[in-house]
């Protein structure tokens, strides 16, 4: 039998090992936390964070094997799990939770009946071997163009996003999953891109498509000196419903 997840449809992706907040003030979401904090201790306190395709929130259903098609609102089909690590409850029952991202999967079925909130059937997505050494060779490449990128960033940036991308410059690791996850996640890309870079069959491929999208990105920095949105409302998504 496949597992079932808790599913929050996102306007953004989130990625394994990156921090995801969330201000949750919407009643059925409000259940969802309580459920995951009254879980045993041992059990997995997650929910699967799934990117908007199109439209906004609503009543879902889909056939199992489908992409999750819906009436007003179409969700991705892979997405990864949140892991809760800390919550506060607010005086007016509304809560501020603090998640990382764990692990891919695939959503194969979507159940908006059965909970308040949906949930839904899911593949796991675990990182597959047999690129390591390519995955190797092209890690030093991305982290050499993400560096440039950084640096058009930082000169282009407002304070407030001097700071984080100062922070994330200290931080970059080198372990070419690790590298893959950050890049994507902080990189100041579309929704799009990202899910791309999520659904990617393995690091080695991940890390191929960073490396034209970074060119990409560094060029339009180098050459029009311009960036769409600030960088800090891309990487750190802080509200949902």
């Amino acid at each position: 039998m496949s597992p079932r997840l808790p599913v929050f449809p996102l306007g953004t992706v989130l990625f394994p090992g990156l921090v995801l907040p969330l201000h949750i003030f919407e009643d059925r979401y409000r259940q969802l936390v309580r459920h995951l904090v009254a879980l045993p201790d041992g059990t997995p306190r997650e929910f699967g964070v799934v990117a908007i395709r199109r439209g906004w929130e609503a009543p879902l259903s889909t056939a199992p094997g489908a992409s999750a098609p819906v009436a007003d609102v179409s969700l991705h089909e892979v997405g990864c799990t949140a892991e809760l690590r800390q919550v506060t409850e607010l005086p007016d029952g509304r809560y501020d939770i603090v998640t990382v991202g764990r692990r891919r999967f695939r959503l194969t079925d979507v159940d908006a009946d059965s909970r308040p909130y949906l949930t839904g059937e899911v593949e796991w997505l675990p990182e597959p071997g047999g690129q390591e050494d390519l995955a190797d060779l092209l890690a030093p490449r991305v982290l050499s163009v993400f560096r440039r990128y950084l640096r058009l960033m930082r000169a282009e940036g407002d304070t407030d996003d001097t700071a984080d991308l100062a922070e994330v410059t200290e931080q970059l690791p080198e372990d070419p999953t690790v590298l893959s996850h950050l890049v994507a996640a902080t990189a100041a890309l579309t929704v799009e891109d990202r899910q791309r870079l999520l659904a990617a069959d393995d690091t080695a491929a991940r890390l191929r498509a960073e490396l034209r999208l970074l060119h990409r990105e560094a060029a339009l920095l180098g050459r029009v000196r311009a960036v769409p949105v600030p960088l800090a409302e891309l990487a750190v998504p802080i509200s949902a419903n």
